[in-house]
């Protein structure tokens, strides 16, 4: 099953990155969030990508296609061009993506852009998933699958605790502050992105439109599922959240659910 990544957006908010790269490419730990995307489906053994380009989407296609040159040593015979790679000295293997890079435009809303990756799709898939290109979480995704097969509607988005931006105080009867809860994990639940649906999906898509646009059409006739997450979720859309996710990283890193 194919994987969509919605990764050509700008990313207004992370002007700070931003400016100089597409939003999938700022580093967490020292590797792009679009990495983590792909190791956390790689590890549930769905490692088939499709990433929707936009936003300086050649920066993500250089990564990839020197990521082996990256992590390792490597021979360059600038005449022929031919090189040697050499597995470094810790061993680690080069990751076990297959992606396709496919171009959909910068200015392209998500939703127009999933339409436009309709022709990547093999006949033979009955479903594929899609995920923002700016979010980790520690899903299952193998209990995702199954949970949108049980539920057979068109689409099953993952439903997640947002953290509050701001911290919240609790107030008591003569307005004397009671509690002050420093960005709590809030009790409502947001679409948090690794999202399946069946291909008649492409369906309730338009060009011009968000992906809510379509999710809206599903909801009217009671076809969208949501798969309930209580586990770790953290988004990317602000620069305090990259700090956020680098600490993460250094202290606790929960979406990283595979072994190095």
């Amino acid at each position: 099953m194919k994987t969509i990544i919605l990764s050509g957006g700008i990313g207004y908010r992370l002007k700070e990155e931003t400016e100089f790269k597409p939003k999938p490419m700022v580093q967490i730990g020292g590797k792009p969030i679009l990495w983590h995307i792909m190791k956390i489906y790689a590890h549930h053994g769905y490692n088939d990508f499709i990433v929707a380009l936009g936003y300086k989407g050649e920066q993500i296609k250089e990564y990839f296609l020197n990521q082996r040159y990256y992590a390792n040593d490597f021979t360059l015979n600038t005449k022929t061009g031919l090189s040697k790679v050499y597995r470094n000295k810790d061993g680690k293997d080069t990751d076990d993506f297959k992606i396709t890079f496919a171009e959909t435009g910068q200015e392209t809303l998500p939703g127009e852009r999933t339409l436009l990756l309709k022709r990547y799709i093999p006949l033979e898939d009955e479903d594929f998933m899609v995920t923002y290109g700016d979010g980790v979480a520690d899903v299952d995704i193998k209990d995702l699958i199954k949970f949108h097969k049980s539920q057979n509607t068109i689409g099953t988005v993952t439903g997640v605790h947002p953290r509050s931006k701001y911290g919240l105080l609790s107030v008591g009867k003569n307005g004397i502050a009671q509690k002050f809860i420093e960005k709590p994990i809030l009790q409502e639940r947001v679409n948090g992105g690794f999202m399946i649906f069946k291909k008649k999906f492409f369906d309730y898509l338009q060009p011009g439109e968000m992906e809510h646009a379509a999710i809206q059409r599903l909801i009217d006739e009671r076809q969208l599922s949501v798969y309930m997450h209580n586990g770790f979720w953290h988004s990317m859309d602000t620069y305090p959240d990259v700090d956020n996710l680098n600490v993460f990283w250094k202290e606790d890193p929960k979406w990283k659910v595979w072994k190095d």
